[in-house]
């Protein structure tokens, strides 16, 4: 879709920080991150949300974000993830994206209440992008 940053971003167009990509998906670093190592998850094709998805891009997309939410886990020594997308209501982009979040107890994400963090640098985000990829195997 011509107007759409995330098929942007598939295509080429648009810089971002790649962690992994795979048939029928892509996932790299959310610019403005709940936490450093906040990844989205897309499939390749535009698709608006969750209701718009074939069932085998489901099975794609959902696959990809539990190899991303294992690789967080190694990659950061966080000790979970969160996991979650939003389907029109609060969806900043028009693009089905699932959201994995690094989390360790205490950190500060409580109900709906969420801190944003920023990169200091297009470096640090380079550096946390190439330690996720490196976890996925890519």
């Amino acid at each position: 879709m011509a107007d759409c940053m995330f098929c942007s971003i598939i295509a080429g167009e648009t810089p971002a920080h790649f962690v992994g990509r795979g048939d029928g998906w892509a996932a790299f670093l959310d610019r403005t991150p709940l936490f450093h190592g906040h990844v989205l998850v897309v499939p390749t094709s535009h698709r608006e949300t969750l209701l718009d998805l074939e069932a085998a891009e489901l099975a794609v997309v959902m696959g990809a974000a539990q190899r991303v939410a294992a690789a967080l886990v190694s990659a950061l020594a966080c000790t979970g993830t969160f996991v979650a997308m939003n389907n029109k209501v609060s969806q900043s982009v028009p693009h089905l994206h699932v959201h994995v979040v690094p989390r360790t107890k205490g950190d500060g994400l409580k109900g709906f209440f969420w801190p944003r963090t920023k990169y200091q640098t297009d470096a640090e985000m380079a550096e946390v992008a190439a330690k996720i990829g490196a976890a996925l195997g890519n």
